[in-house]
């Protein structure tokens, strides 16, 4: 580290633990920047990059503590219509159609007071841009004897992988065991995926999700801009073949129509996923914030494929019809 303060010179591990104790001083313990440079022997302008780099990594998290009563009402008031078993609401600005961290935040939490438990637990990941993020937003934790089996293939059908391989980043957060599901969402054909699926690898995979004492994904909606066709695991053709037979929203792949139905949809003698159970019985949460979820949201509940929801507060109203 320069006398002068220009730059960090420390390897990786010792430089987040110093921005990690001048993040900890600076909002835990209300010291000025002058303060903390005294404490470590270091310049202001280092504590200000540290501090910088302490929110870049993600190593400070912002956690309200009020109880905000309007989110719990609004939770309560979707658990009624739906007869949810779990609902939870993130706070966010008026007016935010789509509040993907806030809501990942909250699952992100929701899912590392699970996880705490010593006993061996399994669970279930969906795969897409939410679910990532919060991956992504958990904070690093020991938990080897934790198993995160992948609810969803992460293929392309000519081999390209996925940027939202959620399963691996989730599994290397909090050092749990890793069960991806490496093939392609759709097949070529019916018996491509008869073949794959008769893989003693997938077996065990199918064996982990029954076990699975939670399930978490994020949901799809059907358009130009649907996932499952930007991402290139779907055709063109398939895409508007789905719309034309009512499809309406995608979760673990699956088109499901308004009333949370499967549709006739040519693709699905050739989706890979693991099919969830309708009811659904365990404990299984959509992830999901804006205006273009909503649709999907409500036939997913509607249809009874999720018994739990974490979202925003303004998709929440849209759900409700507000």
């Amino acid at each position: 580290m320069s006398a002068g303060g220009e730059k960090i010179e420390l390897n990786g591990d010792r430089r987040l633990d110093l921005a990690a104790r001048a993040a900890w001083l600076y909002y835990e313990k209300s010291r000025t920047q002058d303060q903390i440079a005294i404490e470590l022997g270091v310049s202001r302008q280092i504590v200000q990059r540290l501090i910088a780099l302490a929110q870049s990594e993600k190593l400070i998290r912002f956690q309200l503590v009020h109880s905000m009563t309007e989110c719990i009402e609004l939770a309560e008031r979707l658990k009624e219509a739906f007869g949810l078993q779990f609902c939870d609401i993130a706070v966010n600005e008026l007016g935010n159609i789509e509040d993907i961290p806030s809501v990942a935040q909250m699952a992100a939490l929701y899912l590392e007071n699970i996880l705490q438990q010593k006993a061996p637990l399994t669970i279930g990941i969906g795969n897409g841009k939410t679910m990532r993020e919060v991956s992504q937003r958990l904070r690093p934790m020991n938990r080897p004897q934790h198993k995160c089996v992948s609810l969803m293939g992460n293929l392309t059908r000519d081999g390209r992988a996925s940027h939202y391989d959620v399963v691996t980043w989730l599994s290397e957060r909090i050092n749990a065991q890793c069960y991806p599901l490496p093939m392609p969402v759709v097949t070529n054909t019916i018996e491509e995926r008869t073949v794959l699926q008769a893989q003693h690898g997938y077996n065990i995979l199918r064996g982990l999700v029954e076990e699975a004492s939670l399930l978490m994904m994020g949901i799809g909606y059907w358009g130009p801009e649907a996932s499952l066709y930007m991402d290139g695991f779907m055709t063109a053709a398939e895409t508007g073949q789905a719309m034309e037979s009512g499809a309406i929203g995608e979760l673990l792949g699956s088109a499901i129509d308004e009333d949370g139905c499967l549709v006739s949809a040519a693709y699905h003698s050739r989706l890979t996923s693991f099919p969830l159970q309708h009811p659904a019985e365990k404990p299984t949460i959509i992830v999901a914030s804006g205006g273009t979820r909503v649709a999907p949201i409500k036939a997913a509940l509607k249809g009874q494929l999720a018994n739990g929801l974490i979202t925003d507060e303004n998709t929440a109203r849209l759900i409700l019809g507000e």
